[in-house]
């Protein structure tokens, strides 16, 4: 059986974040990708807790397209150390898992 995940990345403006997720739905890596605009983090960062308004993207995709997908965010993002952590996706409809699954 195939593991669905969602790829958690969070993106400096919006215009990073519609690139990063319009690549991976074209290159086929993520069957889609939500923007989630206008978020504030608050972390850690040489030593100094930051805060930063940023961009979060939820990207769909499977477990056999995850080095590549997590290759082409490297690559094409601007953060030295993007985030990139994936969670399965424990349990979802059928017919959504099937759509999902013929967009890769």
């Amino acid at each position: 059986m195939t593991t669905y995940f969602i790829v958690c990345c969070t993106c400096a403006n919006a215009v990073e974040a519609q690139r990063i997720a319009t690549v991976l739905v074209e290159e086929r890596l993520a069957a889609c990708a939500n923007i989630f605009p206008s978020i504030c983090s608050i972390y850690r960062w040489e030593g100094k807790v930051e805060s930063a308004e940023e961009w979060l993207l939820f990207i769909k995709s499977a477990e056999p397209h995850y080095p590549r997908l997590r290759d082409r965010i490297t690559e094409l993002h601007s953060y030295d150390t993007p985030e990139i952590i994936a969670l399965p996706i424990i349990a979802g409809s059928e017919k959504y898992l099937s759509w999902l699954r013929g967009q890769l």
